[in-house]
Formats: C-alpha cells, structure tokens, sequence
C-alpha cells in the first residue's frame, strides 16, 4: 500500500485519517523496552495534536479502548495484547525562552528524554541534570512524576498541555494542578485516562549548581574535589545507571527491561520496627525521610533481604545481574513469566516483612 513492505502481521486501513494511518494487528514489544507483548489491534502515530483528536475520534466512534504510547519504557504489555488503539505520540520540537535567571524549557511530548536532559546541561541550566539516561519521551515524565538521584520533574514542572478527554478541548495545567507525589500525579491515579499529554514545560535555573544530595553522587564527587560541572553530573548519571544496568544500551543483556519493576515503598514507624525484628541485630535499615513522620524504604535492599539476588532465576524472565529491582527478558520471556517471577518476589518480601510490594510498569492488557 503506498509502496510500504507489506508484512503479514500488520495491515494499513483502507480510510487514513487526514494522512495518519491506522494500523491493524501490531506486535507491541518493539515498541517496548522489555521486548514482550501481543499486538495491538489497531495502532496510530500521532504528529500532531490534530492527529491526536482524529484518533480519539476514531475509538469513541467504534467504541474501543484507547492506550496512549510514548517510549514503552515503564510498559509491560500482555501476551494477548490490546483489543483497542494504541496511540504512539510522536509530536516532536523543543522551545525555549529566557526569563531572568530561569529558563523555560517547552518541549513536546514525543521527545526523547534524555536528549532534553542533554539539550538542558549544555546550556547550563540545572534542575534536571540527575534524571540522565531514563529511558523513555518527554510526555511521560509528568505522569510518573519520574524521579531518581536526589531530583525529581515535579521540581522543574510548571505547565503541562492536555487534550481532555472530557472536554475534548486542549487545555494547559500548571505544576500544582498535576497532584505530584512519589511516582505519582492526577494523571496515573484520580484522573488517570483522562487526559492525553502533548506538551510539558519545564522551569530551569540558569548558571545553577548540580543537585549532589544522592549517596552515590557523593561518592563519584567526593567532598574536597573541585565542583563538578552539570554535564559532569549528567554523565556521571549516565555511568552509575549503566553500571546498575539501568541504562539502554543495544546488544546488553540487562537492558530488556522497565527499570525499577517495584516501587520503593513508604511505611510507618511500626512497619520499619517490624522490619528490624525479622533481620540480625544491627542490620542497618536503609531509610529515607518521607512525609507525614513516615519513611521510604528502599525496595532493593527489601528484595534482597528476602533472598532474591541479582542473576535470580533460571527461565527467559529474571533479575537483572547488576539490579535487584530490575527484572530482564533475557530472551523471548512472555508476559507470563514476567509476572510470575514478580508474583514470587512480591510473596517473598510480603512474607518476611509483611511489607507488600507495588509494580511501577504499566500493564497493558
């Protein structure tokens, strides 16, 4: 059709939509960073917020379910995959404007995240230089309010552009309408599936200095030595994900996965004394302060206490060989078996600790 290869598993529609294509029966793991999935019965990319309107138009009008796409890297799809449209959101450009000391970072949602990260450093503005090498689009960092090494976006997030699928109007939301939490905001709990991000804007502090609260920062920039740089602080990152494997690289064994698969999880005191007692005596607990007298634990450490070591597991799914947290496809997993391993990790932990792990991914079935 149109001289495009033809293959079996996927077929144009015979009406396109003001240009876009509709798509049927698409395989979804190479969409995805775990490599696992079934296909979609109908998938679009979307260039334009036109487009986006025009897709949405298309399920209300069949009645189908809508999954919107980014870069699959916090995404574990089911082996039977999904009856509805997946919308990859494809828009592409980067803004940016002074306004004194901050700098307005506009970029739309379909751009890879690390190369905005990159993009932020060489102009020496700070505020995002430790969320380097999360793999993954523009459009999903809000949503997850994606965090790590001492930084988080809800920090730098002033505006979010939406189409809302109430309203079916594109509207903006500034960073306090966006309920940020730990890994959370409006758009993945009270009012997830209704809005469709297309544009996140980011406030920067120009000349600012890097963030070096996380531990392991501290110790690659150790108290004495000259101030690292942004760009240092960002390829420092980049360094200490890879050697976690939690850095995409082609052809890495460790690198067919979601990152972190549990969340890191927030307990009372009561809980953390609980978790003292099924240890040895003067087992350090690694704790960070969280809100309301609370503490966040580190869900690695919990994972490996309950005998899960990195390398776990003889089948396809397995824990990564350089991060507790990381499950891996190590080759041609199902969906199946990843949740399984994940079952058999989250009983392991629940059972020594009476602490219940929470999935990060996405399940998409």
């Amino acid at each position: 059709m149109g001289g495009r290869e033809e293959r079996p598993w996927i077929r144009a529609w015979a009406d396109t939509l003001d240009g876009m294509e509709i798509l049927e029966n698409v395989l979804l793991a190479p969409y995805t960073t775990f490599k696992v999935g079934g296909p979609a019965r109908w998938f679009a990319e979307a260039a334009s917020e036109a487009d986006i309107f025009e897709a949405v138009s298309f399920t209300r009008e069949r009645g189908l379910p809508l999954f919107v796409l980014g870069g699959g890297s916090n995404l574990l799809v089911s082996d039977s995959g999904f009856a509805g449209l997946v919308l990859r959101i494809g828009l592409r450009g980067i803004r940016e404007h002074f306004d004194g000391d901050t700098l307005v970072l506009q970029a739309e949602a379909g751009e890879d995240w690390d190369k905005l990260v990159s993009h932020a450093v060489s102009l020496d503005c700070a505020g995002i230089e430790c969320l380097a090498g999360i793999p993954g689009t523009v459009g999903g960092t809000p949503v997850q309010n994606v965090g790590a090494y001492g930084q988080e976006v809800s920090q730098s997030v002033v505006r979010v552009r939406v189409l809302d699928l109430k309203s079916e109007k594109f509207m903006e939301m500034c960073g306090a309408e966006c309920g940020f939490a730990y890994r959370q905001s409006v758009f993945n709990t009270t009012a997830k599936g209704q809005f469709i991000v297309t544009r996140v804007d980011y406030a920067l502090t120009a000349g600012g200095a890097p963030t070096l609260t996380y531990a392991d920062l501290q110790r690659h920039f150790p108290s004495g030595s000259s101030a690292p740089s942004l760009t240092q602080v960002a390829d420092a990152v980049r360094t200490i994900r890879r050697s976690k494997g939690m850095f995409l690289v082609e052809g890495d064994p460790d690198s067919a996965s979601a990152g972190s698969f549990f969340k890191n999880p927030v307990v009372d005191r009561a809980a953390l004394e609980r978790i003292a007692a099924a240890v040895s005596a003067g087992t350090e607990i690694p704790q960070y302060p969280a809100p309301d007298g609370k503490v966040k634990l580190a869900a690695a450490w919990l994972v490996e206490q309950a005998g899960f070591s990195k390398g776990y597991g003889s089948g396809r799914a397995g824990i990564s060989s350089r991060h507790t947290l990381a499950l891996v496809n190590r080759g041609g997993a199902s969906a199946a078996e990843v949740l399984a391993l994940s079952e058999e990790i989250v009983a392991g932990v629940e059972r020594k600790f009476g602490i219940w792990l929470r999935r990060e991914p996405v399940l998409l079935s």
